[in-house]
């Protein structure tokens, strides 16, 4: 099963990057790490699709059976890198995909907004949205990323949800997985 995890935050030492690095190696899942990509600003134009990092971006979430969307929360809404790596995607790339998503929160703003801009975005790609979602405070996990509990039973039980839904998925629509 090819789980994508898409690192939304465009800083390599920020607590999204370190989190979503920690989950490819504890869960198995493959990474997407934004802050390692150049992507242009999405502007419609054929040659911007072309660009090498747009391609790697899109060839990984094509191939994924399930994805975990993770951003930070910036002023009320996901990151604009995770945005603009959204807005070359259409919805042939999720449709019928389980996706996942998690906000890591600076503390005392809870990410529902993040959460909720995310949501609102991947429902318009025509993703199957789990209601199952996570927002993390740095009191959540160590500096280098790691979980701690409550909220690595938390990351099991989502990541067992996204994986159960991707079954179910792959059972009922073969066509669908590569």
């Amino acid at each position: 099963m090819n789980l994508l995890v898409i690192n939304g935050s465009p800083r390599k030492l920020g607590r999204t990057t370190k989190l979503t690095k920690w989950m490819s190696q504890n869960y198995q899942t493959n990474l997407l790490d934004l802050s390692e990509l150049t992507l242009p600003i999405f502007n419609g134009e054929e040659e911007t699709r072309n660009h090498t990092d747009v391609q790697k971006a899109l060839d990984a979430i094509k191939s994924a059976d399930a994805i975990i969307l993770a951003t930070p929360e910036y002023h009320g809404s996901m990151s604009g890198a995770l945005k603009n790596a959204l807005d070359f995607i259409d919805n042939s790339y999720f449709i019928h995909k389980p996706v996942a998503l998690l906000a890591v929160c600076g503390g005392g703003k809870g990410g529902i907004n993040a959460l909720n801009s995310v949501r609102t975005v991947a429902r318009a790609l025509y993703a199957n949205v789990l209601s199952k979602q996570l927002a993390l405070d740095p009191g959540n996990m160590t500096e280098q990323g790691e979980l701690l509990e409550p909220a690595k039973t938390n990351m099991d039980l989502l990541i067992n949800e996204l994986k159960f839904y991707t079954s179910i998925s792959k059972q009922l629509m073969p066509e669908r997985s590569l």
